[in-house]
């Protein structure tokens, strides 16, 4: 009997229960704040998985940390002090705080979007080719070695290479400072060479 008695006092318990937390009024549980009752130092494994593994162990070290509701004493003082100078204020003074911060964080963000775009700009010049290496390699070839110059000389220079000479028009290393001095109707007679380039013979004037 005795048995029965608790069990139907327990059952009118929790029937009394379920009435109250169905009732509309009830704020939901989830709202409420929790009061730990048991504090241990080990790692649990639920609460790593509830907390996504932020908190591991529930311990009277992270209790007060995760279950306050107010901010610590000194940051509370602090707010205090920051809400009672904000009262002091004027709203036309706020404004132009207001304004004035505005102001600084445009100039700062100006200057920041200024040095990124610079940054960019010298990373681009300096990764730009600011010349062609087949032109260059062409023009060193030509300057050093003659190579894709032309052995004609232009018309009108007063000079023309005798035709039927050996060597008549060749440039060669050494005598880049002589310069060929050909007889016009001159005869067909064998010439003095020097250095492959044909001379004219000296003391002997152009015949007409």
């Amino acid at each position: 009997p005795s048995v029965l008695d608790s069990f139907a006092l327990l059952s009118g318990q929790l029937n009394t229960l379920n009435k109250v937390l169905k009732h509309e009024k009830t704020p939901l549980l989830r709202n409420q704040v929790i009061i730990p009752l048991v504090l241990s130092p080990d790692r649990d494994e639920e609460i790593m998985r509830q907390t996504e593994g932020r908190v591991p162990v529930f311990s009277h070290e992270v209790v007060p940390d995760h279950l306050r509701t107010k901010p610590d004493p000194e940051v509370e003082e602090q707010e205090k002090q920051l809400i009672t100078d904000a009262a002091r204020i004027t709203p036309d003074a706020a404004q132009k705080q207001i304004q004035s911060l505005n102001k600084m964080c445009s100039n700062l963000l100006e200057k920041i979007s200024k040095e990124e775009r610079e940054s960019e700009s010298g990373g681009l010049r300096q990764n730009k080719q600011t010349f062609n290496p087949a032109d260059t390699n062409a023009l060193v070839a030509a300057v050093a070695f003659g190579k894709g110059l032309s052995n004609r000389r232009p018309p009108g220079s007063g000079a023309s290479v005798q035709s039927g000479q050996p060597g008549a028009g060749a440039i060669i290393a050494g005598a880049s400072g002589i310069q060929q001095v050909p007889m016009t109707g001159a005869p067909a007679q064998q010439q003095p060479m020097l250095a492959g380039v044909q001379m004219a013979p000296a003391g002997q004037p152009g015949k007409k």
